[in-house]
């Protein structure tokens, strides 16, 4: 097996919970292949450069593998990898939104209507959309 759907080895590969969640992501034009815009029937192969966009994060992963069936979390690695630079940049935004979190007078609990728009508001700004 050497091609797949891409909207399949989305689910297979745990970047979403349902094949329909990544078909509709791919539709609304949140993943690339190889720099252009796909739709989820696009045969994927071995080599290819899958950019997926989950705001805020942006994931690139390089393409090491097809499976048929969804794969447990501790065999993801033969199937992609993530590029150094994408890593790093997700780990820093992931850093600086949690160092931003509201967390002034608050004891414990849902955070207020406000803090929730104020904690959007920076998720919105660190992203760049």
């Amino acid at each position: 097996m050497d091609e797949q759907r891409l909207d399949k080895w989305l689910w297979c590969t745990r970047f979403f919970k349902t094949r329909g969640l990544a078909a509709e992501s791919i539709k609304s034009g949140r993943v690339t292949v190889n720099g252009s815009r796909a739709k989820p029937a696009r045969m994927i192969h071995t080599e290819d450069l899958v950019v997926l966009k989950r705001p805020p994060y942006e994931f690139r992963l390089d393409v090491l593998g097809i499976s048929k069936q969804r794969v447990p979390a501790g065999a993801l690695g033969s199937l992609y990898l993530e590029q150094e630079q994408s890593l790093t940049k997700r780990t820093e935004l992931a850093q600086s939104i949690k160092a931003s979190a509201v967390t002034e007078d608050r004891q414990g609990g849902k955070l207020s209507k406000k803090d929730r728009r104020d904690r959007e508001k920076i998720k919105r700004l660190l992203s760049g959309s």
